[in-house]
């Protein structure tokens, strides 16, 4: 070795292998393994860790079976192996909009993607990372008043994520700015506590996970949201041109409230139900009053924002708000096929304005939002058509970006992206359920939750 810089030279024939290892360690030889070891063990652990079944038996059984299985093993890849976190995806600023500046720095935890996340994972059988997962969101609620709880986290639970600009990269096909850091970190995202107790009610039915202390913080932010509410946030979408009154978010603060209930009732954890009880009637009330639009028949994406769909209207159902065979909802899927997805079904998020310039591709988590609420609808088919053309835009080694080009089939944004194979998973999931009648076991929380669920018309 000169000037640090390290050379070798080996000759191999076609048979031959020949391991290169580059380490600093001062222990080396005390801590060394072979590479041909090394390999072995890896090999084990991963084929240890994967969901295995008995394919017939499996809830996944059929031609999705492998795809929302390499799925979960990217979430796996996801993890931070010392803390439990995934990350929404290892990359920054690849961009939304080649040559655009949608270009976000998504190496983060959201909590947003929680519950959705939970579902995914426990019903491939890794329940201990569904756990572990969750628990460390639970360590967020300890961290602070619920006021202080942000929408993202660093792996681990970094709050400074300072959003800047690396003006000295031109980024992926020149889009630039190229950033690090994300200023969503600082918005106010009030759909982020349901989010964050639905992911601990899911977690509850299959582990007992909730300790007095962590319900004293969980209650913490049920009250908070009591108070709040009814005030404007930047909404799941975290849009940057102002807060709005956002429809997806009174639903969430709704479901902040419905499984803050159900979880009291059914631990008989301390807590003012009944006062809970007639907030979350007071929220349905008011956003059934504000957010659905019955002149053009479909949840607005905001109060007062006439004539604009969000795909978030798509979970509605899902989280329980309005049974499937409401008109509202069933009005609102129409409306979201009709308005924000392609012909092959690919789904953009709104058609609103965000104040941000440059066009967005479809993205496959709303892609498959609407193959979910398809088959809650009983319009199997139709779900299984979408959700094999959205299948064909895995990639070569089962990977999926965040957004797909419509007219291209590029993918877009970060990659690979967490939520895009957790809506795979879920997807799956749902038709399955759908496909036996409803009648399996273990549901998805839109065959569980709210009055009325049901599979409607099978035909």
């Amino acid at each position: 070795m000169e000037d640090a810089e390290a050379t070798a030279t080996a000759s191999l024939t076609p048979a031959d292998a020949y391991w290169f290892v580059t380490r600093y360690d001062p222990d080396a030889e005390a801590s060394y393994v072979p590479p041909d070891q090394v390999q072995e063990n890896t090999v084990e652990f991963w084929h240890d860790w994967v969901h295995t079944c008995d394919i017939a038996e499996c809830i996944f059984e059929g031609a999705w079976h492998d795809l929302a299985v390499r799925s979960g093993l990217a979430l796996k890849l996801l993890t931070h192996e010392e803390t439990g976190a995934i990350c929404a995806a290892p990359t920054t600023s690849l961009p939304e909009d080649v040559g655009g500046v949608r270009n976000w720095d998504y190496r983060y935890n959201w909590i947003r993607d929680a519950a959705f996340t939970v579902q995914a994972l426990a019903n491939l059988g890794h329940t201990y990372e569904a756990m572990r997962y969750v628990n460390w969101f639970l360590e967020r609620c300890h961290a602070g008043e619920p006021a202080e709880i942000q929408p993202l986290y660093g792996l681990h639970g970094e709050t400074e994520l300072t959003e800047e600009e690396l003006d000295h990269l031109d980024g992926y096909r020149g889009s630039k700015p190229v950033r690090i850091g994300n200023g969503a970190a600082d918005q106010r995202q009030l759909d982020t506590y349901g989010e964050l107790i639905l992911a601990v009610s899911e977690t509850t039915r299959f582990a007992d996970i909730v300790s007095e202390d962590d319900w004293e913080a969980l209650r913490g932010i049920v009250e908070y949201v009591c108070d709040v509410w009814d005030e404007r946030d930047a909404g799941i979408w975290e849009v940057r041109d102002g807060p709005k009154h956002f429809v997806f978010s009174k639903v969430m603060c709704w479901v902040a409230l419905d499984r803050g209930i159900a979880m009291a009732e059914e631990n008989g954890f301390d807590a003012p139900t009944d006062r809970w009880s007639d907030v979350r009637d007071r929220i349905k009330s008011t956003t059934l009053e504000k957010g659905y639009d019955e002149e053009n028949g479909y949840f607005l994406q905001a109060f007062g924002d006439d004539d604009t769909l969000d795909a978030a209207g798509l979970l509605v159902p899902v989280v329980g708000f309005l049974p499937v065979d409401d008109d509202r909802v069933q009005n609102t899927i129409d409306a979201i096929q009709a308005r924000l997805a392609s012909d092959d079904g690919l789904v953009k998020r709104y058609d609103g304005d965000d104040g941000l310039p440059g066009e967005e591709g479809a993205f496959l988590w709303c892609s498959f939002w609407l193959v979910n609420a398809l088959a809650l609808s009983g319009r199997i088919q139709e779900a299984e058509d979408l959700f094999t053309s959205l299948s064909g835009y895995v990639n070569h080694v089962g990977l999926l970006a965040e957004e797909i080009d419509p007219e291209s089939g590029s993918h877009l944004g970060n990659f690979p992206q967490g939520f895009s194979h957790i809506g795979l998973i879920n997807s799956a999931l749902y038709l399955a359920h759908a496909k036996d009648g409803g009648e399996s076991t273990t549901k998805p929380m839109g065959m569980r939750l709210g009055d009325g669920i049901s599979l409607g018309n099978t035909e």
